[in-house]
């Protein structure tokens, strides 16, 4: 089935493009690729995340920072998109014992991250792509055939074998694309996944009282070392929280599997969210357990008519909360690549690969690092202190010194740049301190000599 090219805005003729998954990055790229006069045809394996329908414990909310914004901004989507997005200023510390701690994310203590619900701005976003004419959305879509070579899908449905064609196939599908697992049976791509011994586990602290039961300008998380807690404010005032632990061995999701046990793991691990979540037990025994881990493949197009993107391409772990607002960035990019080679498909994929790997890359080894950081770093007084003189050289060195964390959350810098930046910002405090050790040393040399007569 083949559809007769529209005329875009720019006057030129277009193409009929299929999205295959019509989560976050394939709504957005939907609404771009409209922009640009593409007939575009969405295929969703699940069904329509607007009629309810949403798996329980998949949610994990999403912290939207200045990449996804930027996206955004450039459709026009930034305000109603973040009209229920809560700002997040820094982290909460929940020690096992004592009172949390406060650490801001930016020198000045303004900068925040949104907590955002990944349901909510799926469903905005399918909403402002459908709404177009040039749009159409099919779910309950499962892709199970592809020829990369002619365009032709297959898709299972309920309703039996569906099979269509476009000019173009971008899979937006996911970490388990299933894009990219008809390019691996067809072409020369090759993939690898390295999973995390890591799941993620959903709990729900709900409102008390109808408050926030806990500080909502904050990121809250109860580092324990090799696992981890996270929780996110929601608009209804409740938080979405997020166990990272090891899915097997001792305090880990394998073993503890009893009414009991969890609550003697969390009064001894986590003692102040026994009182926050009255659903624990419950929450702790139905929610699934999902698993963590980085995608690499290559190449991520096929015959210049079918490509991958965000997760699909480079999927990474959530501890930089970037993984939606890299894929967001990615339909940037295409969408700029496409205005430099004039809708040149041929062209576009493999140049939007080669500009992007290096930048996915970056942000994959960083959100692992970050994970380290969170779990455990976090909670170190060498660490906060480290922090405190972060911040004072941002404060004395406006624009020279920045972040690591600034650069990735609050700036558009790419990922590859942000990575070279701080390198050498650690290499020039490195060489300041060692001068400055050195000239300690010499100042008290000539103490010694003056005192003694030398």
């Amino acid at each position: 089935m083949t559809t007769e090219p529209r005329t875009g805005e720019s006057g030129t003729a277009a193409k009929n493009v299929a999205v295959v998954g019509a989560g976050l990055a394939g709504s957005l790229l939907a609404c771009y690729l409209a922009r640009r006069g593409y007939t575009v045809t969405m295929y969703e394996r699940r069904p329509d995340p607007r009629t309810g329908k949403v798996e329980r414990g998949r949610s994990i909310n999403l912290a939207l920072s200045e990449r996804g914004l930027d996206a955004l901004r450039r459709i026009d989507l930034d305000r109603s998109v973040m009209a229920d997005a809560l700002p997040m200023r820094g982290r909460m510390i929940h020690p096992v014992e004592g009172e949390p701690g406060f650490q801001p994310y930016s020198s000045d203590g303004e900068r925040a991250i949104n907590s955002i619900s990944r349901g909510a701005l799926n469903n905005a976003l399918l909403e402002a792509a459908t709404v177009r004419p040039n749009v159409a959305a099919h779910f309950d879509h499962r892709l199970v055939g592809l020829d990369p070579k002619t365009g032709e899908m297959r898709f299972d449905t309920p309703h039996g074998v569906v099979e269509a064609q476009a000019d173009v196939v971008i899979g937006t599908d996911g970490f388990s694309s299933a894009v990219r697992g008809q390019l691996l049976a067809h072409t020369g791509l090759t993939e690898s996944l390295d999973f995390l011994e890591h799941g993620y586990k959903e709990l729900t602290i709900p409102a008390r009282d109808g408050e926030f039961a806990m500080d909502p300008g904050a990121l809250h998380i109860w580092p324990r070392g090799a696992s981890m807690m996270i929780a996110l404010p929601n608009p209804d005032r409740s938080f979405t929280c997020t166990l990272f632990w090891p899915t097997g061995g001792t305090n880990a999701f394998a073993s503890l599997s009893s009414p009991a046990a969890i609550e003697q793991h969390f009064a001894q691990v986590y003692p102040d969210v026994i009182e926050l979540a009255p659903n624990l037990v419950d929450d702790y025994l139905h929610n699934p357990v999902g698993v963590l881990g980085t995608v690499r493949c290559s190449p991520w197009h096929a015959y210049g008519r079918v490509g991958l993107l965000g997760d699909a391409a480079h999927a990474i772990v959530p501890f930089y909360g970037q993984g939606a607002n890299c894929a967001f960035e990615d339909v940037v990019e295409l969408d700029r690549i496409l205005d430099e080679t004039g809708d040149d498909w041929d062209r576009a994929l493999p140049e939007f690969e080669a500009r992007r790997r290096e930048n996915t890359e970056a942000i994959a080894q960083m959100a692992l690092e970050n994970f380290v950081e969170m779990r455990d770093k976090v909670a170190s007084p060498v660490f906060q202190a480290q922090k405190k003189v972060e911040h004072a050289l941002e404060r004395a060195l406006p624009g020279r010194y920045v972040s690591r964390y600034e650069l990735v959350s609050f700036s558009t810098t790419p990922y590859a740049q942000v990575q070279q930046r701080v390198r050498r910002q650690q290499r020039l405090l490195a060489a300041a301190a060692g001068a400055a050790v050195l000239a300690v040393g010499a100042l008290a040399a000539f103490a010694f000599r003056k005192g003694t007569g030398a």
